[in-house]
């Protein structure tokens, strides 16, 4: 039998889900049902692709908080797009072109960071603040509410669908799916390709990664065009599921994303993370922002809650390592 090392941030966090969903299901005995965890894991299904996204950046030794904006850009153009010059497309082009256009934002990003060697944090605040600034002096608060018809039909495809003997009905979209492909497709290049040793590589130590040899650049380019991809992704899917194009919609949800990562166990310094505890963390805010009713605590509580799992997941395993430390001493 294998020893549960209790020091790893996937255990503690799995750990606080049981024991979450325990007392969850004391308080009301219907929140393990099917209609309770689809709406879950529906509710996963954006912030999970924009925590996948952020793990890459942060296992690269960088961080990046502009992805939601990048996501917003992304949906509204291609609703914009697809509405003006052709409507009636499959859904795939839709999510083609939103990845196109998230992956040119993510590119901007890059030419900052790689081109220009500017911190990470102060590119893509200014990149956040500039996506953001765009949308509101030349849309404002204006919705597209009838979105291309491919869009639409996307938003109706379900992997289950079904009814409880109580007359309750439970679905999981099909975009739950992408999810699951953004999770493999991220885990086959961190660990069986070199490019994801580059990027564990520079996350470990920059310069010593170019002294061994490691296109920097290059990395840094594809890290920050596949997050705006990813993020171009996830900004079509929560439009087609939502079936509205709101600019705002995804504004202020880095700070829950992140919260994820970073509890999933990923470091700030960069070199380590893990896509078991990024999907962990997930989860566990998921749960946090959806569930706190079953206990009698209003929603408005969900910033303050987010922000005490920030503070733990990063605390504890500071606090870990200066023990270690001492110990090694």
């Amino acid at each position: 039998m294998r020893h549960v090392d209790f020091s790893r941030n996937e255990t503690l966090v799995a750990l606080v889900i049981l024991a979450f969903c325990a007392a969850a299901t004391l308080a009301d005995p219907a929140f393990l049902s099917m209609p309770t965890l689809t709406d879950l894991l529906r509710g996963g299904i954006v912030l999970g692709i924009f925590a996948v996204a952020a793990l890459l950046v942060l296992i690269s030794g960088g961080i990046d908080v502009s992805f939601t904006a990048i996501a917003a850009v992304s949906m509204y153009s291609t609703a914009m797009a697809l509405n003006t010059f052709a409507p009636g497309v499959p859904w795939g082009v839709a999510f083609a072109l939103g990845m196109t256009i998230g992956a040119g934002l993510g590119c901007i990003n890059a030419v900052f960071i790689a081109g220009f060697g500017l911190p990470t944090l102060i590119v893509t605040l200014g990149t956040l603040s500039m996506f953001r600034g765009f949308m509101l002096a030349f849309i404002g608060q204006k919705q597209i509410t009838t979105l291309p018809s491919g869009m639409r039909e996307f938003g109706r495809m379900m992997m289950i669908r079904g009814t409880n003997p109580d007359g309750s009905f439970y679905s999981l979209p099909l975009a739950f799916a992408f999810l699951v492909g953004a999770v493999v497709l991220t885990w086959v290049i961190l660990h069986r390709t070199m490019l994801g040793r580059q990027v564990f590589a520079m996350g470990g130590s920059l310069e010593s990664a170019r002294r061994v040899g490691v296109n920097v650049k290059g990395a840094q380019f594809f890290v920050y065009i596949y997050v705006g991809a990813l993020a171009g992704l996830a900004g079509v899917i929560h439009a087609s599921m939502t079936r509205v194009a709101n600019p705002f919609d995804l504004v202020g949800l880095e700070l829950s994303v992140i919260a994820a990562v970073v509890l999933g166990g990923a470091r700030l310094a960069g070199g380590y993370g893990t896509l078991t505890g990024t999907l962990l963390g997930v989860a566990l805010i998921v749960l946090v922002r959806n569930s706190l009713i079953v206990f009698g605590i209003p929603s408005t509580w969900q910033s303050v809650a987010v922000g005490v799992l920030i503070l733990i997941g990063t605390g504890l395993p500071a606090w870990q390592a200066k023990r270690a430390a001492a110990r090694a001493a």
